[in-house]
């Protein structure tokens, strides 16, 4: 079927499913009392498919079927003989791919997906399928590069595409409550954010692993897994977990856990794009007075600064800073010794400082948020430290559901916590922090024949025009090369 054909097709499902909807509400017999109470017409019933059916993709898809309301009509995965297989066994009738472009354009009734995949295959997933006028829910970071975030933002404003990144945090309830503090000024002007992370939790660091083709598990399809990827013999200790630490495929610490770390600030402060970036790695020595350089893998760990101008929230200028590989801000002087600053053993959290007090949090995924304020006259408030919601991971995925049958620009879409037009800004934010980690490794020889690292300065960013502009080279991590095939 021709695309813009295709397109028209499943629009006209939509608009269907929604009409139904609404002409349900004033039917004399309720839908209830003729299929029971939760019944769903089919009619009325949204087709769901997963990309990416193992690992996160297995809650994302059993979440955005809300018990078996919408219809999971199809899953793809590389490997369905990994953790994949729990998708088929909970969702039994559904079609199986390995190739999602084959899935999209084979079944034609496909209304939404998740897209729960390896980092490197976000964005060109996203684009395949709403170019199809497919709703889509992606996994964070939203996409791999800052280019692909930026043009996946604009397109689904122009398709009129439902969409929301997979940072469920930012549904959680109370974080309606570090907003409040902020909003009524609670802790003052906020100058300074530290964020920090335990991650990475995997491999990274290190040299890439040798290939060895002869251990390819016989039921993954290496080559898909690549996809936007160059083709390289297939590689151990990549899939399905530690691609996470490699460029090519993964985003690092920051992108595992950026968007739920970053997304407190972000959100809660009102902020944009940052103005600059910059960073240190840590260094590892194999040998004396030499440092390991392996620019095509995430460090063990890094700190990042980058500022922004002051908002509607707060009227200073802001500082945020982040560190991971288990390196931590100091303990405030105002928070008592005894007290675990962000989550428990101090191991993730956010601080926002103002000058009448200080905000820690907890990371903000489905562990709790853990919500304290610390004034500079002692006293404090502190919200729950435990929850305990009905739905899992607070109905981030039901809420996308339910705003792809209501329709682009309806109140249920308007309210999504995640949608791109948040989500892009905010994944923009976060893999700043890589391009300035990525340009830190930058080198080359000079006239005297000795390493220049001249990537190791501050980056001033020109956010609207999504350039570096004091360091043409660092313009290349702004996006990425593509296989043919693969395009965004």
């Amino acid at each position: 079927m021709e695309e813009s054909k295709k397109t028209t097709t499943n629009n006209s499902r939509r608009d269907f499913i929604k009409n139904a909807a609404l002409a349900s509400s004033v039917l004399i017999v309720p839908r209830h009392v003729l299929g029971g109470v939760g019944y769903t017409a089919p009619s009325d019933q949204l087709n769901i498919a997963a990309i990416g059916a193992g690992g996160k993709g297995i809650s994302d898809i059993k979440n955005a079927s809300v018990n078996g309301r919408e219809r999971v009509v199809a899953l793809c995965d590389v490997d369905f003989s990994g953790s994949a297989s729990q998708s088929v066994k909970n969702f039994p009738n559904a079609k199986l791919y390995a190739d999602y472009r084959e899935m999209l354009d084979n079944e034609k009734d496909i209304d939404a997906v998740t897209i729960s995949t390896p980092d490197h295959v976000h964005g060109p997933a996203a684009k395949y399928a709403m170019e199809r006028g497919v709703h889509c829910y992606v996994q964070k970071p939203m996409t791999h590069n800052i280019r692909e975030a930026r043009m996946l933002t604009q397109m689904a404003r122009d398709e009129k595409i439902v969409t929301q990144m997979g940072n469920q945090g930012g549904s959680n309830p109370y974080l309606q409550i570090v907003q409040d503090w902020i909003d009524s000024g609670k802790i003052g002007s906020v100058s300074k954010v530290q964020i920090w992370t335990n991650r990475p939790v995997w491999p990274q660091g290190n040299a890439f692993p040798e290939p060895a083709p002869s251990k390819k598990p016989d039921d993954l399809a290496w080559d898909l897994w690549l996809g936007p990827s160059k083709k390289i013999p297939y590689t151990p200790n990549i899939h399905p977990f530690n691609w996470r630490g490699w460029w090519e495929y993964g985003t690092g610490a920051l992108g595992d856990v950026g968007c739920h770390l970053v997304d407190i600030p972000f959100r809660t402060l009102g902020l944009h794009y940052p103005k600059d970036a910059e960073c240190s790695v840590g260094a590892v020595y194999s040998q004396m007075w030499t440092p390991d350089y392996h620019p095509e893998g995430c460090p063990a760990s890094s700190f990042i600064t980058l500022h922004f101008d002051a908002t509607e929230k707060s009227k200073s200028p802001i500082e945020m800073t982040w560190s991971d590989g288990g390196i931590r801000p100091a303990h405030p002087d105002i928070i008592p010794a005894d007290h675990d600053i962000g989550g428990a053993e101090s191991a993730n959290g956010v601080l926002i400082i103002g000058d009448k007090g200080i905000i820690s949090t907890n990371i903000n995924d489905s562990s709790p948020l853990m919500p304290k304020l610390y004034y500079n006259d002692g006293t404090t408030e502190f919200g729950p430290q435990t929850e305990d919601f009905p739905e899992p991971e607070y109905g981030h995925q039901r809420k996308w559901v339910d705003a792809c049958k209501a329709g682009f620009g309806s109140k249920e879409h308007r309210e999504l916590t995640s949608s791109f037009d948040y989500a892009g800004p905010m994944t923009e934010t976060v893999l700043m922090g890589n391009l300035a980690i990525r340009s830190y490794m930058l080198r080359k020889e000079n006239a005297k024949g000795r390493t220049e690292y001249y990537g190791r300065k501050k980056l001033l960013w020109d956010g609207e025009k999504m350039r570096i502009t004091n360091l043409e080279e660092a313009n290349q991590f702004v996006g990425r090369e593509y296989r043919q095939g693969w395009e965004v």
